[in-house]
């Protein structure tokens, strides 16, 4: 029953705190005492015109956020509270719902529109709402309902379509709402309002089309009413409609060819003439275009026609045109674009276009912009200049380095002289320019780059110099001191070029990141990151003792922040900000110096020290430095191998804490990768704290809560602590193999078509096997027979991986790879195991003939370990 609410709702918004607090205390008694009833009180006081716009729009937004969440196990909470409700009550409110869409108050009938798409996103795959979408329907196709009614409910329409899949809804009811929403668009329609939320309505609807579109009747005239749409007199349909059109060229490219021409007549034309907001969607349909082309040039086999969708080549046919009106948007700069990230405008717009025009055809592009550039990179104007020099950038990626090399040869030079330009606009842009080309063109490995000896140190000096620039013009030159550094990564003796500079480049990084003018960018991170870079890319025969003189620097500057001031949450904010950054150099110094016997007794000496200081930020309250403090432990831990042991009792509390982080769950997730390392450090040595550490991850797997992403990495934990603690393994197996088995099932269920669900199962099936792999090598010399009941259900999952199409290679290493321990470990045994050696050879076969060396390698382990098995058994 309802109860009369308004006075709680109102006194809810109060500006007194008491008055506000016992409101929605009052309110939440309701509701612990009487969901149906409450909501049910909601529902009249959204409904009833006759109460205050305030009450009604309190009491939509509480009624739609009891029915979803974004955290999955709050939503799951919040649709079992639902569907558990009396069917009755729900109807009346529903009922009550459908009826609000008539109010004559837009606010009401907007936020019931909101509410019923909720309800309809809990019911309508469960088929527990049949009559929703005829109900709504009944509104479009009733004469005389008013424009206001229809507005409501096709928005209505459009969020059920946002909120629920396509499988949801039988074709029928998919033809009426488009039918209905088509309608609404149609230029007869009178109303402005009814066209915007009929268009705003195919948007969400356009996924649910496929079998309209597939006719070409049908598709016909839907995309005779986005066109026409696209030229309403009224900016915000326009707008509206080229939403729609950015949405089909990537939901339905293969049907545009019939379309190009009247959709490239409509986009040039808006471009260059039409309001901004309009002309960003007209661009953004280009750029769509090119994501696909671009996907299926990556999935291409040459000459096998072997592709569902038809590469129609939409970009290269309309290159001669296309890109000059790309070109023209570069000179639409706004005055504050650089110093602002988030601002997105038309030049900014068309540079990216340009940028995908360039990855999708490649060294075409070239002559259609080189003259663009030549044309504009002297004029006195400063737009000219920056739009020739943002062209120029954008368009590295894409064509060969046989095109590119001579004109970025011949540019260089004046892009360093461009550094010095009066005008931040093009210092800004050349920055960003050169961080590009380093990144694409300067890979000395490969035995190509444009950096030579004779111009590196030019290119040095100028960096470090506009190092000094303004914040936003500094955060993207030490962007190109970044590549400029990695670059010379595994380059063999090219990398001895860069050594001579790194002193000086370390010297001003560590200035930049204390700079006073930069706290609105993101500078100071901007200048560690890079200083991360360059020691982890440096030659370390020739940088060890410079890396060995920052590491004390470092030292200091973290010592230093637990000195801070902090009188705020912002002061607190920063301080944990640099905290990050530098235990993120502590970590990456670590584990440069780790890499050869020499340098690693560097880290030796001062490893009490660092351990000293990455406790004492763990008693600062701050995610975001737990994680850089956990993963530089993690690097410590390697570095100091059994030593470690020493840091164990103080720092065991700390890693209970990270490993029960359920709400940060990267914290949780970094602080099992530690347990991985420590187990590698410690061998035997941890196996004290296995009893807890085997409690929390066991614990962590059984959660809800916690972040399906941290599960995989639980996995391979349990694999790292088998390989250290060996036979000592066995008093957790009763409950580790039981939780391996259930994630296995788990793998064969998951949703494949989902290209996340796709990712998650390929870290679990891999992190699954790497378990098996650490147990049945821990157990191998001592007590192989425990895992020989469990062996069937292994190879049960070995087989179901191997039937999997499309298989992720790094799965396919994982399940050899256990395939092989198994065999290894059981020996004679596992003739039992191997039943049907059709599957596993057929396996092997395949990886033997891959074209990674890795996978190979292992293959041919694994054959071998089986053929010694069945020998021995012989």
């Amino acid at each position: 029953m309802a109860l009369e609410i308004t006075q709680f709702l109102l006194a809810a918004q109060s500006a007194d705190a008491q008055i506000r607090t016992e409101a929605e205390a009052n309110l939440s008694q309701f509701r612990e005492q009487n969901l149906p009833g409450f909501f049910l009180s909601l529902a009249v006081e959204l409904s009833n015109d006759g109460k205050p716009t305030e009450s009604r729009r309190l009491a939509g937004i509480v009624l739609k956020n009891s029915l979803d969440a974004k955290e999955t196990v709050r939503k799951q909470q919040l649709v079992q509270q639902w569907l558990v409700i009396d069917s009755s009550c729900k109807s009346q409110i529903k009922s009550l719902l459908l009826s609000c869409l008539g109010s004559s108050v837009r606010e009401a009938s907007h936020t019931a529109a909101q509410v019923i798409a909720k309800i309809a996103s809990i019911e309508v795959p469960q088929k527990q709402w049949p009559e929703l979408i005829g109900s709504l329907l009944v509104n479009m196709t009733q004469q005389g309902r008013p424009a206001s009614v229809k507005q409501a409910t096709l928005e209505t329409l459009g969020y059920v379509c946002e909120e629920i899949s396509h499988h949801d809804l039988v074709q029928d009811e998919v033809n009426s709402v488009l039918t209905a929403v088509v309608q609404g668009m149609n230029v007869e329609e009178e109303s402005l309002e009814v066209r915007l939320a009929a268009t705003r309505a195919l948007y969400n609807a356009l996924d649910f089309a496929q079998t309209n579109f597939d006719n070409e009747m049908e598709r016909n005239y839907i995309m005779k009413v986005i066109c026409e749409a696209a030229t309403a007199k009224e900016g915000q349909l326009r707008q509206a409609a080229f939403e729609c059109l950015v949405s089909i060229a990537s939901t339905y490219y293969e049907l545009l060819e019939p379309y190009m021409q009247t959709l490239f007549q409509l986009t040039a034309k808006a471009v260059k003439e039409d309001e901004e907001a309009v002309a960003l969607q007209a661009i953004e349909f280009w750029s769509s275009i090119c994501d696909e082309e671009i996907e299926l040039q990556d999935f291409e086999v040459p000459n096998s026609g072997d592709s569902s969708v038809q590469h129609s080549h939409f970009i290269e046919k309309a290159l001669e045109v296309l890109v000059p009106m790309l070109l023209e948007t570069l000179l639409k700069q706004d005055e504050e674009q650089d110093q602002d990230d988030e601002i997105w405008n038309l030049a900014m717009a068309g540079g990216t276009c340009l940028g995908l025009v360039a990855r999708t055809v490649g060294d075409a592009v070239v002559p259609l912009v080189m003259p663009f550039v030549e044309a504009n990179i002297m004029k006195p104007d400063w737009r000219s200049r920056e739009a020739a020099i943002y062209a120029f950038g954008s368009i590295l990626e894409g064509p060969s380095i046989e095109k590119l090399s001579p004109m970025v040869h011949a540019g260089l030079k004046h892009l360093l002289d461009a550094m010095k330009d009066k005008s931040e606009h093009i210092r800004d842009t050349t920055a960003w320019t050169l961080s590009r080309i380093f990144e694409l063109l300067h890979t000395p490995a490969s035995g190509f780059s444009v950096i030579s000896p004779a111009n590196l140190q030019q290119i040095v000096e100028v960096l470090l110099e506009s190092i000094k620039d303004v914040p936003h013009v500094a955060e993207k030159v030490c962007g190109a001191i970044y590549f400029l550094s990695q670059g010379y990564e595994d380059a063999g003796p090219s990398s001895s070029l860069l050594t001579p500079f790194i002193t000086q480049i370390i010297g001003s990084l560590i200035a930049t990141a204390d700079r006073t003018d930069s706290s609105g960018s993101k500078l100071r991170t901007t200048a560690y990151e890079t200083l991360n870079e360059v020691v982890r890319c440096s030659n370390l025969s020739e940088t060890s003792q410079i890396i060995n003189h920052l590491c004390p620097v470092i030292m200091d500057k973290l010592a230093q922040t637990f000195e801070l001031q902090i009188l705020s949450s912002d002061d607190r904010e920063k301080q944990g900000d640099l905290q990050a950054s530098l235990c993120g150099v502590l970590q990456v110094i670590i584990q440069k110096l780790s890499n050869t016997d020499e340098t690693r007794s560097i880290i030796l000496q001062v490893a009490d020290q660092i351990m000293m200081l990455f406790l004492k930020v763990f008693a600062c309250r701050s995610s975001t430095v737990h994680e850089e403090a956990m993963l530089a432990i993690g690097a410590l831990a390697y570095a100091t191998g059994s030593d470690f042991l020493k840091y164990m009792p103080e720092f065991y509390k700390y890693l209970e804490m990270g490993l029960q982080n359920f709400e940060e769950y990267q914290v949780c997730s970094i602080s099992v990768g530690v347990v991985g390392d420590i187990c590698r450090a410690l061998d035997e040595k941890i196996l004290p704290y296995c009893d807890g550490i085997m409690t929390l991850l066991l614990k962590d797997l059984s959660s809800s809560e916690l972040n399906r992403s941290v599960k995989p990495p639980i996995f391979s934990c349990f694999g790292d602590i088998a390989l250290a603690i060996g036979e000592h393994f066995e008093k957790y197996l009763q409950y580790a193999l039981p939780m391996m088995q259930s994630a296995a099932q788990v793998c064969a269920q998951l949703d494949n078509s989902d290209d996340e669900m796709l990712e998650y199962g390929n870290q679990l099936r891999g992190s699954i096997f790497e378990a098996y792999s650490g147990i049945l090598q821990g157990f191998k010399s001592t007590k192989a027979n425990l895992m020989l009941p469990h062996a069937p259900h292994l190879v049960q999952f070995i087989e179901l991986v191997a039937k999997d199409r499309p298989r992720d290679e790094s799965v396919t290493k994982a399940a050899v790879a256990v395939l092989g321990d198994l065999a290894d470990a059981l020996g004679p045994s596992a003739k039992t195991i191997f039943k049907d050696p059709a599957f596993f050879e057929q396996l092997l076969g395949e990886c033997l003939q891959s074209d990674d060396e890795g996978l190979k390698e292992t293959a041919t382990w694994t054959q071998g370990m089986i053929g010694r098995a069945f020998s021995v058994c012989g």
